[in-house]
C-alpha cells in the first residue's frame, strides 16, 4: 500500500484518536470506530500504524548529543510517590548558573518524545527536569498504551506532589539560578496550571493544551503565564474564554495563542497530528517567555 498522507485522514479519525489517548476510548471501541473509515484502500492496521507515535525517526535531540550533559537523577517525594526518576539535562558548556524548566509529560509516562523535549530546552540554554511520574510503578514501560494505564493507577494528589517537588530540587540545584519555570503538555499543561496556582515561587507557566484550574483559584497565581492552545481541540480550548476572564478580572500576567487548524497534541513531532508551523512557532514564543523570565 502506498503511503497515507495526513490530508487523506479525516478530522473524525484524529478525535477518535484522541478519544483513545485520552482513556474516553477503549482500544476494541477505537478500532472498532476506526474501521468506519478504512476504505479507499485503507486498512484499519495502516491506520493505526499511521496514527501511533514513531520514537526512532522523529527525535530532535538524541540522548548521546555531544553538547548536552543528560542523565538520569532521584528526587525525593515524601508526600508523593516517594523517590521520583527524570531526566537532568544542561548545556555541557555552561559556565554560569541557569535558568530551571521543569517539563510534565503527558497521561502516559516519561516517553522518548517528553525526553527529547527536556534536551531541547538545556540546548536552549537552561537546566531542565523532566520527571517520571510512572517511577513508583516501575518507570515509563516503553510504550505510551502500557504507559496510560499504568498513570491511571497513581493517584492525582501525590502525582502532583512530585512535579512540585521537582519544582523545589531544580530550584535548589547547584546549577540552577533558582529561577524555575514549568512546561507542559496535555496532563502536563494542566499540572502547569496546577503549579502556578499551588507554588507561589514559580517564576513562569508555559501549558500546552492544558486543561485550567477553577475561577476561585486564580487569584493566587503569581507566575507569568504563555498558553498554547489548538483550534480544533474544542474539548480543552473550549475552556480558554472563562479562563481568561478570570485572568483579566485578577490583573494576571499572561499571553495566550490559538492555533488555527492545529490539532490536540500539535507540539509533538512523533505523531500525525503534529503541525510543523504552529509547533515551531509556539516553542519559539516558549523559549522567548523563559529567556525573559529565568534570568538570574
Amino acid at each position: 500500500m502506498s503511503e497515507i498522507n495526513i490530508e487523506d485522514i479525516k478530522q473524525e479519525v484524529f478525535d477518535l484518536y484522541d478519544d483513545y489517548a485520552h482513556d474516553r476510548l477503549d482500544r476494541r471501541g477505537f478500532v472498532q470506530k476506526l474501521s468506519l473509515y478504512a476504505v479507499g484502500g485503507l486498512t484499519v492496521p495502516a491506520l493505526m500504524s499511521f496514527l501511533m507515535p514513531d520514537y526512532k525517526t522523529k527525535i530532535q535531540v538524541t540522548a548521546d548529543d555531544p553538547r548536552l550533559k543528560s542523565d538520569y537523577i532521584t528526587y525525593d517525594s515524601p508526600k508523593g510517590g516517594g523517590t521520583i526518576k527524570g531526566l537532568l539535562s544542561k548545556p555541557k558548556d555552561a559556565k554560569k548558573k541557569l535558568g530551571g524548566i521543569i517539563v510534565v509529560h503527558e497521561n502516559r509516562g516519561l516517553n522518548p518524545y517528553i525526553e527529547d523535549v527536556g534536551r531541547r530546552a538545556a540546548l536552549a540554554g537552561f537546566i531542565s527536569l523532566a520527571p517520571d511520574a510512572l517511577t513508583p510503578l516501575g518507570g515509563y514501560p516503553g510504550n505510551d498504551d502500557a504507559g496510560r494505564e499504568m498513570q491511571s493507577k497513581r493517584d492525582k494528589a501525590e502525582m502532583e506532589q512530585d512535579f512540585i517537588d521537582a519544582f523545589y530540587y531544580l530550584k535548589n540545584h547547584k546549577d540552577c539560578n533558582g529561577k524555575v519555570g514549568v512546561v507542559g503538555f496535555c496532563y502536563g499543561g494542566g499540572i502547569c496550571n496546577i503549579m502556578a496556582v499551588r507554588v507561589p515561587e514559580l517564576a513562569a507557566a508555559v501549558p500546552f493544551y492544558g486543561g485550567q484550574p477553577a475561577a476561585a483559584d486564580v487569584p493566587k497565581i503569581n507566575a507569568p503565564l504563555m498558553l498554547h492552545y489548538a483550534s480544533l481541540d474544542t474539548r480543552i480550548t473550549g475552556g480558554w474564554p472563562a479562563y481568561e476572564a478570570a485572568l483579566k478580572e485578577n490583573g494576571k500576567k499572561y499571553q495566550g495563542f490559538i492555533y488555527e487548524g492545529a490539532n490536540h497534541g500539535f507540539h509533538n513531532d512523533t505523531t500525525p497530528r503534529y503541525d510543523k508551523t504552529a509547533a515551531e512557532l509556539a516553542w519559539s514564543r516558549t523559549i522567548d517567555f523563559f529567556k525573559e523570565n529565568l534570568k538570574a
